[in-house]
């Protein structure tokens, strides 16, 4: 009789320790699903498909009439995300430079401070930011893009940091080794890798915008968002659904044109 041991896929200990660790995963969400839900009102929970039913009935047909009011809040968005944008572009560009290790002036000092510009900016959402601005400056479309500026430049600093880290060093040593000064070697070595990446970050940032500037005006940013405010508080729900298909069909466009314009440089 052989005296091989039979393989198993895993060992007791290991299988009592998965076992373990499965019961306590279950455990912790039913302790989170009891906090979460310790002030939930089922009766509303219960009655809500006929809520939103009545909703949905209030608020159809859309008043294709409140459009003309609609054309230049929804010009100020596209504005609010493209100016952001550009903005954030201007920021985020310098900031990116400085926090790649392969191209900041100082590791010791710049470098920590761009990455902390750039988690800083991640780390808010762009509403926040509005509130914060619009607190500051007051209401209206400047604001909007100061938001919407400060933060793509987390999201574009942060993606055009990585792909300037992941240059291709072997170009880069091939312009030193022909007695090249910094800024040649960064103008020839480096942007050039960069700039596709560069043009496709800033193209699908302004997609996002697109989106996040269409529900800026709800706390005062301007935009359609203020149009869409408006109408919630006086309850005029066809207004309301056809603000949403205007900013449906305004995201829908923006993808579209932006996935044009990636293939078209990519």
């Amino acid at each position: 009789m052989s005296d091989a041991q039979i393989w198993r896929h895993r060992t007791p200990k290991t299988q009592l320790a998965l076992w373990v660790f499965w019961i306590l995963l279950v455990a912790l969400f039913v302790w989170c699903w009891n906090t979460m839900t310790a002030r939930t009102m089922w009766l509303f929970v219960y009655d809500a498909p006929n809520a939103a039913a009545d909703l949905i009935g209030r608020a159809l047909p859309p008043r294709w009439s409140y459009m003309e009011k609609l054309w230049v809040p929804l010009w100020d968005t596209i504005n609010i995300a493209t100016l952001g944008t550009l903005l954030g572009i201007v920021l985020a560009v310098p900031l990116a430079f400085m926090a790649a290790h392969n191209t900041t002036p100082s590791r010791l000092v710049l470098r920590p401070f761009a990455l902390f510009c750039i988690v800083a900016s991640r780390s808010i959402n762009s509403l926040i930011w509005a509130l914060l601005l619009v607190s500051i400056l007051g209401p209206g479309l400047l604001a909007g893009i100061l938001a919407i500026a400060f933060r793509s430049v987390g999201f574009i600093g942060k993606l055009l940091y990585e792909a300037i880290e992941e240059t291709d060093q072997t170009q880069i040593e091939a312009i030193t080794a022909t007695g090249a000064s910094r800024a040649q070697i960064l103008n020839y070595g480096i942007v050039p890798q960069v700039l596709p990446s560069f043009y496709g970050i800033s193209v699908f940032r302004w997609d996002i915008n697109i989106r996040e500037s269409a529900i800026l005006g709800l706390v005062g940013a301007g935009g359609i968002g203020a149009q869409l405010q408006a109408s919630l508080n006086v309850l005029a729900w066809p207004q309301v659904m056809l603000i949403i298909l205007v900013i449906l069909a305004t995201v829908v466009v923006s993808e579209w044109v932006s996935a044009k314009v990636r293939h078209a440089i990519i």
